[in-house]
């Protein structure tokens, strides 16, 4: 206990010292590199101007840095939250509060296809969603597009953001693309159009439709967004879990010369060989593990170590609530371990690979040059009991506060002469 009380105060401090210096150096540490030089225990990690300048044993503080005694627990990289609607999404059950999908023929029933909807245009950095995560080790997350009724398989494009209150995407754009039977009706009820109609609109894209044509789907700013994925110029990212869905992917990407990566994936395990071939990174849940459908039908717990000992990159995303518990993401990781994947493999899918896939090349790793986005674990970081207990953006210590936080300290006061909700927390007084 006495050696947590220490590490609070040293804690306490650095809130003091850093919020504006960006400079710190953290002591005898078990770092976690998610780079080739895997964990490195008693280790140092020094940040200046708000970048990791060095990592190793016995380093020194320069005048005027502070320094924090880690005592030997965990330091990672902050965790990548998965595909979520952070931001864009306040109360899923209260439309007015979501903002990541799009129907403009919801009234119509006709199919509106908008390639060039964007929505990081929505992205709130105030959301209460993002500091309930971010306290939890959570420091970015990819921001999904979705398709409401009326809409199209192509649901349109999001980014990756920084939970640091960033304001804007901090990676390039990713388009979004879904198939199968969750979006049978999206494509006429039939998987087998969903291939029609994006060889339709690549056709139209590459200026093989012409825009006065009366099949044209898409609009001018629709066919140049679409254009620049077909370049190259972005990833395209295919939800999608069926095998021989993924195997008539991997054909029509081939074909078109696409980068993609592949969501949900539940049985991504079948086609390992060929995943790792085409240097396709998937993302599944490590927690599908029931035939919930007939795309669902191979399940299995196994999913992401299969595929990583084929050689695929494996990140890991949540298919239920995930924005609400982005934080979970660690528990998910944690199950994949339990079901073979390595410790290193899983944090991993967590870090690096999700930062390489999606083009932030200064995140998900504690090298020299990386952005020090950094948490400090009170335990194994994909153990559910274990806590982060300070995250740093930045190199600046973040107050580990959230409204979920402020609700429990308001309520677990004595009673005053009015009822607890009446009660101001000390913060705002």
């Amino acid at each position: 206990m006495s050696r947590l009380a220490t590490l609070a105060g040293a804690l306490l401090f650095a809130l003091g010292t850093q919020a504006a210096a960006q400079e710190l150096l953290i002591r005898n540490a078990r770092v976690h590199t998610a780079t080739s030089r895997g964990t490195l225990e008693n280790a140092d990690v020094l940040v200046r101007g708000g970048r990791i300048a060095a990592v190793g044993t016995g380093l020194s503080a320069p005048a005027g840095v502070s320094s924090i005694d880690a005592g030997g627990q965990p330091l990672t990289p902050t965790l990548f939250g998965g595909i979520t609607h952070m931001g864009i999404e306040e109360v899923s059950g209260e439309q007015t509060t979501v903002d990541a999908t799009l129907g403009l023929g919801a009234k119509t029933k006709e199919m509106t296809v908008r390639p060039e909807f964007d929505v990081t245009l929505a992205f709130n950095p105030d959301s209460t969603l993002v500091p309930v995560n971010r306290i939890e080790g959570i420091g970015w997350t990819l921001l999904g597009a979705g398709a409401g009724e009326g809409g199209s398989i192509i649901a349109g494009q999001g980014a990756v953001v920084r939970l640091d209150g960033s304001p804007d995407p901090s990676g390039p754009h990713v388009l979004f693309v879904k198939l199968g039977s969750d979006a049978a009706g999206l494509s006429g009820q039939s998987r087998a159009a969903q291939w029609m109609l994006l060889e339709q609109m690549f056709d139209e894209a590459r200026g093989r439709i012409p825009p006065t044509s009366y099949m044209a789907m898409l609009t001018p700013a629709g066919r140049a967004a679409l254009a620049r994925f077909l370049a190259g110029q972005g990833l395209i990212v295919f939800e999608v879990e069926r095998a021989s869905d993924i195997r008539q992917l991997l054909r029509f990407a081939k074909k078109h010369g696409l980068r993609i990566a592949i969501a949900g994936a539940t049985e991504a395990w079948k086609l390992a060989p060929q995943l790792a071939a085409a240097k396709v990174p998937v993302f599944v849940d490590p927690l599908s593990n029931l035939p919930a459908d007939f795309d669902r039908v191979g399940a299995r717990l196994d999913n992401a170590a299969l595929l990583r000992a084929a050689g695929v990159q494996v990140g890991i995303v949540q298919a239920g609530d995930a924005s609400h518990n982005a934080r979970k993401v660690r528990q998910l990781a944690g199950n994949a371990v339990a079901n073979g994947l390595s410790w290193e493999d899983g944090l991993a899918a967590l870090t690096r690979v999700p930062a390489e896939a999606f083009g932030i090349g200064d995140a998900g790793r504690i090298a020299v040059g990386q952005r020090a986005d950094l948490v400090l674990w009170s335990g194994d970081p994909l153990e559910v009991t274990s806590v982060a207990r300070q995250v740093w953006f930045d190199g600046r210590a973040i107050p580990m506060r959230s409204r979920q936080t402020e609700l429990r300290d308001r309520y677990l006061r004595p009673a005053g002469p009015l009822p607890r909700a009446y009660d101001v927390p000390d913060r705002i007084r």
